[in-house]
């Protein structure tokens, strides 16, 4: 439309060039018919007589022809009345000249008007002129291309004396004209022309632009912004096309479902930014381990998929299974470190396992589940029995939810004893659960479930109120040691908790005894440690749960404010069958001492297993010789309950070395690094 419009702009323009130059046309022709009559009026003899009809005399008919020429190469002369009485071509035939005639009057010629009009305007003192274009079949021979005819009135004393028309050759203020209006013309055209150039160019990169965007904008829709595999939506729909396509007799197909090992590890270590360039380190790494045609994609977080086109066996999946296993195992370079983080993988077959899209997803991701169970770094193919388990363990996870309001948690507590066997100390609260269906569910069952359901805190806050609540009851100053979960640090609320705890059942803190494990200290440390030195601040004391068993007790154990450690059952079962045992159970009794921290040995079975512990100097010992886990309704509490005295706890305290610079790492070593 833009365009169209300054075209017909162009053509107007032109038409108005075209119109002035008409208009400068006649006003030239009217100059020099003016001029000419002028000239007349002033030179030639006798006008005025050769106006009247009455002939021309010699003299007028040489200064006529004398006139002839030049600007005006004929004319005619009119009388007052409107009749020719002379006309040039007639100065150069000899003899007498015609006499008047109507034949040839005013206005024969004109263009401007009809010849009456004509008439009346010139007799009347008008001055009219008329562009005549000399051209085509109606040419007239011997005449200018371009000329006009010009009526001048010859005024004397106010009163018209005659008419002359003289015929003014404008040919060449025509040519003039014209090469001027055609170059304004092609100067026009020539900017039209570019600026065609420049619309067309910049509406090709408008679309060009438009269309990248909408690529773009496509490709975001259906890729991953991150790694630049398909997303969830996309990988849904090549799922189920690929279905559809089977059905249709199309090609067979595999479905993998992967997930990083120990992504998450990179990622609290050594931030976001690693975490996300291992994402893309790992989605080019399945790109290149799959065939052309294979589809990759991230299905959120660390969540994998692979679509195997053509392959539809146990055989033909897994060297491509092995080979996505042992290329995510390779270490990440990640500029100035490299990390492993590994990966696992679910495989589901279509036509074999299931035919609709979403339960085959469904099932490659319960055949990940197994793989990750099975110690990671490895492939896993769906079976039935798996989803009988998993089924099995949604009917668990659903029972659990309701355990607590229905009372189905217990507490059982096993009795802790001094170093001489016989002093009671206390009591350590284990969780137990009768489930109406399945009858007693062990811990190491439902606990793991709580934890990963995020039901464990629920419980948790449970197992604090009702441990509390019991210990109260007891002789003081019995004390009484519950486990807490990692996931229950995660709330950011523990320390409330038990001080909720404490408070509603009037425990004093220094009774209430909280062990933590290792893996608890393996990430975000600082936080667990702030959470630590609170609860210590309290008056709880802390200890640490399979001391021995971990790969940096050592680093952890001067780092917080540990009151007692307790030795992992598998050294307390190994003494005496192995000597090496006793040297480690006796350094660690002795490293503990140094610290002012106290030692539980636990899983005493034997006399002989009592007596190594006595023999190096443990504080407190518990076990089946001691004494079996029942119900608080049961604690008879038999043994010799120690004084205060001899339980005093010493005043709450931070870290034995807290302000020296050791050069000791704040969090575990990384075993990805």
């Amino acid at each position: 439309m833009w365009v169209a419009a300054f075209v017909l702009a162009v053509f107007f323009v032109g038409w108005m060039i075209g119109t002035e130059a008409e208009r400068e046309l006649q006003r030239g022709a009217r100059q020099t018919g003016e001029r000419w009559v002028q000239v007349a009026n002033l030179t030639v003899p006798d006008l005025p007589l050769a106006l009247s009809g009455r002939g021309v005399t010699p003299a007028a008919r040489e200064q006529l022809q004398r006139l002839t020429g030049g600007g005006v190469f004929r004319f005619k002369l009119f009388d007052a009345a409107g009749r020719r009485v002379l006309l040039s071509d007639d100065l150069a035939r000899p003899g007498a000249l015609p006499p008047p005639s109507d034949v040839d009057g005013i206005g024969d010629q004109g263009q401007g008007g009809t010849k009456l009009e004509i008439r009346n305007r010139v007799l009347a003192g008008q001055v009219h002129s008329d562009i005549i274009r000399n051209a085509g079949r109606d040419a007239v021979s011997g005449r200018p291309t371009v000329y006009s005819e010009t009526y001048v009135p010859l005024i004397v004393a106010g009163k018209v004396q005659g008419v002359v028309e003289a015929y003014t050759d404008q040919a060449d203020p025509a040519d003039s004209l014209r090469l001027a209006i055609g170059r304004v013309l092609a100067s026009a055209l020539l900017m039209l022309l570019v600026l065609l150039a420049i619309a067309a160019y910049r509406f090709r990169v408008r679309t060009r632009q438009a269309r990248s965007a909408q690529a773009r904008v496509r490709y975001m829709a259906n890729h991953d912004a991150l790694s630049g595999a398909l997303n969830r939506a996309s990988f849904t729909q090549v799922l189920e096309k690929a279905a559809w396509r089977r059905a249709e007799g199309g090609p067979s197909f595999s479905l993998l479902c992967i997930d990083l090992d120990r992504f998450k590890e990179v990622n609290d270590s050594m931030g976001h930014a690693a975490g996300d360039e291992v994402l893309r380190l790992a989605t080019q790494r399945l790109r290149d381990a799959v065939r052309e045609g294979d589809n990759v994609a991230r299905l959120g977080g660390d969540e994998f998929a692979i679509l195997l086109t053509g392959v539809a066996s146990v055989e033909a999946v897994t060297p491509l299974a092995q080979r996505v296993v042992e290329t995510l195992a390779q270490p990440f370079d990640l500029g100035d470190q490299r990390v492993r983080c590994g990966g696992s993988v679910g495989i589901a077959i279509h036509g074999v396992d299931a035919t609709d899209p979403d339960e085959l997803l469904g099932k490659a991701d319960l055949a990940l589940y197994r793989a990750k169970a099975n110690g990671r770094g490895t492939f896993s193919f769906y079976d039935v029995a798996m989803d009988r388990q998993m089924q099995a363990r949604r009917e668990l996870t659903k029972d659990l939810r309701g355990a607590i309001a229905d009372n189905q948690l217990a507490l059982h507590y096993q009795p802790l004893y001094g170093s001489d066997g016989l002093s009671l100390t206390g009591y350590e609260a284990l969780l137990r659960w009768q489930n109406p269906r399945l009858g007693n569910v062990p811990p190491v069952e439902f606990i793991p479930l709580a934890e990963e359901t995020g039901l464990i805190d629920s419980i948790g806050q449970w197992v604090l109120q009702r441990a509390c609540l019991d210990a109260a009851t007891w002789p003081a100053p019995l004390t009484v040691a519950v486990n807490l979960s990692a996931a229950q640090f995660a709330t950011g609320d523990l320390v409330g908790t038990v001080s909720r705890a404490l408070a509603e059942a009037g425990l004093d803190a220094h009774r209430l005894e909280l062990e933590i494990t290792e893996s608890l200290l393996m990430n975000n440390t600082d936080e667990v440690l702030a959470t630590l030195r609170a609860l210590a601040a309290m008056g709880v004391p802390i200890a640490m749960d399979d001391f021995g068993t971990g790969y940096s007790s050592l680093a952890y154990l001067w780092r917080f404010p540990f009151d007692k450690v307790k030795i992992d059952r598998a050294f307390t079962h190994n003494l005496g069958h192995d000597a090496k045992v006793g040297l480690i159970v006796r350094s660690i009794i002795s490293l503990a001492h140094s610290l002012d921290i106290r030692v539980n040995a636990e899983g005493v079975e034997t006399a002989s297993q009592m007596a190594a512990l006595q023999g190096h100097g443990c504080d407190e010992l518990q076990g089946f010789l001691l004494g079996r886990p029942g119900p608080a309704l049961g604690l008879t509490h038999l043994g010799r309950v120690l004084p205060d005295s001899a339980l005093a706890r010493l005043p709450a305290r931070g870290s034995l070395f807290a302000e020296l610079e050791l050069g000791i790492p704040h969090t575990r070593p990384s075993p990805l690094s």
